[in-house]
């Protein structure tokens, strides 16, 4: 049975408002540290990205029943740990999948129709030029998602309505749906024109993205990346792109980044790939939004309070 629960991150005050309805207790701690952290007498945690949830933490967790991370990844928490000690592992992609996948087509209408650079032509040199800005059409285009899980299907189905080829490759079998085709990797390197990326980080994800990943398409295209920094090589990323192996990238994530997503541009030292993003034209950057609009930060809270429940009376009832 779950009864105390502590919240590591201010998050929407829907979350502590239904949980209490429900007759959970809500403790709240937004500035202490794990080591500061007595975690012995609660049942369960809520974090985002503030905290790291080490093997150390989850040792000194003798009641813990579940670790809830509102967002879609669980990269900041000791996953085989947490396993091995019987706790339940929650997230809530389904809440910002919506989110993501707009961002995408906005970021990718951007880039293809260059509307970030003729609007600073425009604003900062008074210059007025349309034939070099002119777009290249989503319409008729293959369209190649690696990664078809909740924000790959909410990108595939908010594209339906542009009339282009949307294949789809999965580490699973028959993900595939209406709106995207699921095919194996060649068939991705062979006919994509743009690739979105929307994988968890793992062992196996990090760095894929790489020169020899890139180099196996026979065609260059345009690159998309929501999920996580870690999936991308950016050296590699940076060559891709001056050798036109990649007409451009739209990056809302970055390998530079940790797992809090704090402000990289504070950092003393930039690496030449990153400087070269910053000053490229063939790129667009956002700072980790994607899936971060008004919408989702109440429905991924929703999502973790409805888990939060189930897995109660599931507990109730067993």
């Amino acid at each position: 049975m779950i009864k105390k629960i502590l919240i590591l991150d201010k998050n929407h005050p829907f979350i502590i408002y239904k949980l209490k309805k429900e007759g959970f207790i809500c403790d709240e701690n937004y500035k202490d540290s794990t080591d500061k952290i007595d975690i012995s007498s609660y049942d369960g945690i809520i974090l985002r990205s503030r905290l790291k949830i080490d093997k150390k933490f989850i040792e000194k967790a003798t009641k813990l029943k579940f670790i809830a991370r509102i967002g879609s990844g669980t990269e900041n928490i000791d996953k085989d740990c947490a396993i091995k000690k019987g706790i339940t592992l929650i997230s809530s992609p389904e809440g910002n999948k919506d989110a993501v996948a707009e961002h995408a087509i906005g970021m990718l209408l951007c880039m293809m129709n260059h509307i970030i650079r003729s609007h600073q032509q425009i604003i900062t040199k008074k210059k007025w030029s349309r034939e070099m800005n002119r777009g290249i059409e989503i319409m008729g285009k293959t369209i190649g998602i690696i990664g078809y899980g909740n924000t790959g299907k909410a990108f595939a189905k908010k594209l339906s309505g542009f009339d282009a080829k949307i294949l789809c490759y999965d580490i699973l079998p028959k993900v595939g749906d209406i709106y995207g085709k699921q095919v194996n990797m060649n068939t991705i390197f062979k006919k994509s024109d743009v690739v979105s990326l929307h994988v968890p980080y793992t062992q196996k994800t990090k760095g894929m993205i790489n020169y020899n990943f890139i180099k196996k398409f026979c065609k260059p295209f345009y690159f998309i990346n929501t999920s996580r920094g870690g999936c991308v090589i950016t050296s590699h990323l940076a060559e891709a792109l001056k050798n036109r192996k990649i007409y451009g990238a739209c990056l809302d994530v970055l390998e530079y980044e940790n797992f809090s997503y704090s402000d990289i541009l504070s950092q003393q030292k930039l690496t030449k790939s990153f400087l070269y993003l910053i000053h490229s034209n063939k790129v667009i950057l956002t700072p980790h939004i994607a899936g971060w609009t008004k919408e989702s930060k109440y429905k991924m809270d929703k999502k973790i309070v409805e888990k939060i429940i189930f897995l109660n009376h599931k507990l109730n009832t067993t």
